[in-house]
């Protein structure tokens, strides 16, 4: 997700009530009212890395899961391996640092529990980069000088790119929450630890396509390009798979009155049967109570910010809103593992659950890279990263090889049914 600075207060209202763009491609459904879990496949990696130790195999997953509960710690000794986390808990972005660095640090926790990677413990350093462009860039100096052999980045571009260029590809950076195509770049060892824009808003219109539903309005903002660009995307992919977009109404970011939009849209010729928008809570909440009393009936698809700013928050107006995700905590899953080891240990819920399980991943993704590789050299790592096939981590697998840095990972749509979150359907690539 991005939006620029000048939105912070608008975003944080939403975001912070909620917490108390380049891949595609074809993809199959796998549509189900209860969750897949997790199935174990073996991670493949063609690189060894440079020097340290012959290369290995990946973490196992379950067993670092299960250290929680094992009342039995191992103490891993030696140099750690560090990890970087250049956090921005400002207003902008702490819906998803704030429980991204909570998760970093105790994935951290459970893997050192676990024996550590290649017997060195973990150790995860957190700056923050107060949503400021200058502070990022110094802070992503002071983890360079800390010694970190990657760095985990914040979820906007605005500061991303600013990271980028002092890290100068010297050591790999993994964006935990961000779905910006343009941070994903290998060549300067640069990764995304969600899917892209793209993947979402095509998985979103293939979900459509896969109910019969043929028809469909847009609502985007030019306000940012996540609000935008999400919606010509979803257009882009409905249409090429012989639905019709009927209309694209446009709003500015915060907005309360949607009536003019909807009566516009009550008037069509043809009545749509969805309705897909990148829009945000609580703002949404008043799209959908105006769209109700207008007597519209039509399906609702949203973007990951439905998740990010607590859609549940609208009530019953929420009641049958879909909306694309990156991971869903249904039993017998690795995600709902994690999130109640960690409640178990830290008296507390992690919030934004999707956008938290992100870190925990990104920190086994570079603890994996260290496994294989047998070495902390950042550049061992990044080049085993850029190798990895059926990654297995907490929210789902990922593969990085033969890409540009941004991960082929499944895409989950969430449904909400009598006030709960129930998974609609997991888009596989």
């Amino acid at each position: 997700m991005r939006k620029r600075a000048w939105l912070a207060f608008i975003l944080a209202i939403a975001m912070f009530a909620a917490a108390c763009g380049d891949s595609g491609g074809n993809t199959t459904t796998e549509s189900t009212s209860a969750p897949a879990d997790n199935t174990t496949t073996t991670a493949t990696s063609d690189s060894g890395g440079d020097g340290g130790s012959a290369a290995g195999a990946p973490l196992d997953v379950d067993t670092v899961l299960a250290a929680a509960d094992s009342g039995n710690c191992a103490t891993p000794s030696g140099d750690p391996l560090k990890i970087g986390y250049a956090a921005d808990f400002s207003e902008l972005g702490g819906y998803a640092d704030g429980p991204g660095a909570k998760a970093a640090a105790y994935m951290a926790e459970l893997i050192n529990c676990a024996g550590g990677v290649n017997g060195q413990p973990v150790e995860v350093i957190v700056e923050d980069i107060q949503g400021d462009p200058d502070v990022t860039q110094r802070a992503a100096q002071d983890l360079l000088d800390a010694g970190v052999s990657a760095i985990l980045g914040p979820p906007f571009s605005d500061f991303g790119l600013p990271l980028l260029q002092v890290v100068d590809g010297r050591v790999p950076v993994l964006f935990v929450a961000s779905t910006e195509a343009v941070l994903s770049d290998a060549s300067i060892n640069s990764f995304l630890t969600a899917f892209d824009d793209e993947a979402q808003a095509t998985a979103a219109a293939q979900f459509a396509l896969d109910q019969g539903w043929t028809t469909a309005v847009t609502f985007s903002s030019p306000d940012a390009p996540y609000f935008e660009q999400n919606p010509a995307m979803f257009k882009t992919a409905f249409e090429a798979g012989g639905g019709k977009v009927l209309a694209d109404y446009t709003y500015s970011i915060g907005d309360e009155d949607y009536s003019a939009q909807v009566n516009e849209m009550a008037g069509l010729s043809e009545a749509p049967q969805v309705l897909y928008t990148a829009n945000i809570m609580p703002f949404m909440g008043n799209l959908l109570g105006q769209i109700k009393g207008a007597g519209i009936d039509i399906e609702v698809i949203g973007a990951d910010g439905f998740d990010a700013t607590g859609i549940l928050d609208a009530g019953d107006l929420a009641e049958g809103v879909y909306y694309t995700t990156h991971g869903f905590p249904g039993e017998g899953t690795r995600m709902k593992a994690f999130l109640d080891a960690y409640a178990a240990a830290k008296g507390e819920q992690l919030q934004t659950v999707s956008f938290g399980t992100l870190a925990a991943d990104a920190v086994l993704i570079v603890a994996d890279a260290a496994s294989v590789s047998g070495s902390t050299d950042p550049a061992a790592i990044a080049d085993t990263i850029k190798s990895f096939e059926n990654l297995e981590l907490v929210t789902e697998a990922v593969t990085y090889k033969g890409t540009n840095g941004t991960p082929i990972k499944p895409v989950f749509i969430h449904r909400i049914e009598n006030g709960q979150i129930t998974l609609a359907a997991k888009i596989t690539p």
